[in-house]
């Protein structure tokens, strides 16, 4: 039935299959582009608006724990900034947020909306142990009352109310925030999910459209004239530079003329081939006639045989001068390669060297078991050199023993501690200081003078954290002062922690002469002291990638007890390197220095 319609016809049809299966595809795409807006705009509108509250709200209660405990341990007046902020935090900015949070709730699922009212319960009662502790400490003379300091401090430090309240709040934000985004991420999906539907069909069509093409146009193939279909592919042929190996019979007709007058200019374009090839070939001599005097293509081909003479000559010329400067830029190359290896292995050598000094200035274990004869230093840096140094030494029948954070790590750190250590020797060995708040005092001022910085310039926090501690030969009374290192004592089973001084060795606020806490501890037979940086706790590792935490480090050093002072070394190091595993690598330097009575 096909072959009885006309071209025209073939045509109409071809073109009314393609119109219909357009159509289709643009009432779907347009269908599904509605949907997707619809989708787009409930995502814009309502999921994202709300993600990004949530986010607030956690970050606000994050920030309100800080908040509170600069209350509780930085006694001010309550004009103080951060009571300022605090005060306005919970008075304003949350009850606006949740005012926000409500109003867009009531776009969200029953199930979604049902979970605000138990968080914004929890965040109450966080506020309500807030207003105790401001009432507690509302002015500067409530601090220095132990009882009202004793128990604000028992409600935000770790496992107190606040922070127990804190963590829960942050949890159940934490799922409602998840839970967000995974509707978010479903009805994403839905709508990636019409698209593709749509890319389908498209291709299917596109498929269907293409079988349909090649049916009708097979069909119209048959039913056209073989010579005229021969001339077409002889003239494809010749488009892409392939002569014809066989003609067509001679015609009577317009088809055998056509077919006479392609064959002239196959002979012509032939002729015109093989010059080219011999000229291409290199062959600058070859004779060739252009066709007529009106064959530019000719012309053109005999010019460019005098071009591509004289240009091969200066080629040949341009290569050799190329040559020679790829090699001479290949020796400069490997000349600096070299030198980088060389200057990578200075700088390797230096910081070798480095390590060697440290070594150098750092105690021995000897030198301490002499005095102290149960005692162990777990020193782990994080790079070749060390931000983290213990120090020792013995004045007036006294052992002296220190353990340092200082700024930064490697290179950076182990240069402070340089500092750190030769300042610790003026003051004790040449001075004579013994006293471990004024060691710190000195060592504060000594740090400072050393870097050339003032409280009136840069405040870049160079530094260190450090505890120190000054042991008689004879008697049971240990002096302890920290600066933000404490000092830990095990008698029974029980850790007896003393606090250091919330300012570093380093530029604290305005006063350079502001004095440490020297504290007096007695110690009994079978205590064992111990003081550290912030290395070990902070690492992370274990099964779900977070940080070891100081109250798993103080359990840790309760169960050792039993052990000697070398064996919990050991066991220390192996139970970090088992806590870092193969995933995680050291993030700072480890020191821990134990002493047992």
């Amino acid at each position: 039935m096909f072959s009885h319609f006309s071209i025209g016809r073939k045509i109409s049809l071809g073109f009314a299959i393609v119109i219909l299966s357009t159509i289709v595809a643009f009432y779907i795409t347009n269908t599904t582009f509605v949907e997707s807006q619809e989708i787009n705009e409930e995502i814009t509108n309502n999921h994202t608006p709300s993600i990004a509250k949530l986010e607030e709200l956690k970050l606000m209660i994050v920030r309100s724990k800080m908040l509170i405990s600069n209350w509780v341990y930085l006694p001010s007046p309550s004009e103080n900034e951060d009571k300022v902020l605090l005060n306005r935090l919970t008075v304003s900015d949350y009850p606006n947020l949740k005012l926000e949070l409500e109003e867009l709730s009531q776009r969200w699922d029953d199930s979604t909306r049902a979970t605000l009212d138990p968080l914004f319960d929890n965040i109450e009662m966080l506020w309500s142990n807030h207003e105790f502790v401001k009432q507690a400490l509302n002015s500067l003379d409530n601090y220095n009352e132990p009882m009202n300091l004793f128990m604000a401090n028992s409600m935000v430090e770790e496992g107190g109310d606040i922070d127990n309240y804190t963590d829960q709040t942050l949890d159940m934000l934490q799922v409602l925030i998840d839970n967000k985004k995974e509707v978010t991420k479903v009805i994403t999906a839905t709508m990636i999910e019409s698209f593709q539907k749509v890319r389908l069909l498209i291709k299917n069509l596109g498929i269907a459209l293409t079988i349909a093409g090649i049916i009708i146009a097979f069909l119209t193939t048959r039913t056209i004239v073989s010579p005229v279909r021969k001339l077409r592919l002889i003239l494809l042929d010749l488009s892409k530079g392939i002569f014809p190996k066989s003609w067509i019979n001679s015609r009577g007709d317009e088809i055998g003329e056509m077919a006479n007058a392609l064959e002239t200019v196959v002979a012509g374009l032939r002729s015109t081939k093989d010059f080219a090839i011999a000229v291409g070939s290199g062959g600058y001599n070859t004779e060739y006639t252009p066709l007529s005097d009106q064959d530019e293509l000719g012309q053109s081909l005999l010019v460019m045989r005098k071009n591509l003479k004289e240009y091969s000559e200066d080629m040949e010329e341009k290569v050799r001068e190329r040559t020679a400067e790829v090699v001479r830029q290949k020796e400069e190359i490997e000349k600096q390669s070299e030198q980088i290896a060389e200057l990578y292995e200075q700088v390797k050598d230096s910081i070798l060297y480095a390590k060697r000094i440290q070594e150098a200035i750092l105690p021995s274990k000897e030198e301490i078991d002499q005095s102290l004869k149960n005692s162990m230093v777990l020193f782990r840096p994080k790079d070749i050199v060390s931000g983290d140094f213990y120090w020792f030494s013995e004045k007036n029948d006294k052992a002296i023993i220190a353990a340092a954070d200082c700024t930064g790590h490697g290179v950076p750190g182990a240069l402070m501690s340089m500092i750190g250590s030769s300042l610790l020797n003026e003051i004790v060995n040449e001075k004579g200081i013994t006293k471990p708040s004024e060691i710190l005092l000195a060592l504060k001022q000594g740090v400072i003078k050393a870097l050339n910085k003032h409280p009136s310039s840069d405040q870049t926090k160079d530094g260190m954290d450090i505890a120190i501690c000054t042991i008689p030969k004879k008697g049971k009374v240990i002096e302890y002062a920290g600066a933000n290192n404490p000092f830990w004592m095990i008698r029974d089973g029980e850790i007896l922690e003393t606090r250091a001084d919330r300012q570093p060795v380093g530029i604290y606020g305005d006063n350079l002469d502001t004095p440490y806490t020297n504290h007096e501890i007695e110690v009994e037979k079978g205590d064992s002291v111990y003081i550290f940086s912030d290395g070990y706790a902070d690492q992370f590792g274990g099964p779900a990638g977070k940080k070891f935490k100081y109250s798993q480090f103080k359990k840790l050093l309760v169960d050792l007890q039993p052990e000697t002072m070398k064996k919990q070394k050991d066991i220390l190091n192996t139970t970090i390197e088992e806590w870092m595993g193969d995933e995680e690598e050291q993030i700072d330097d480890i020191l821990i220095v134990g002493i047992r009575f």
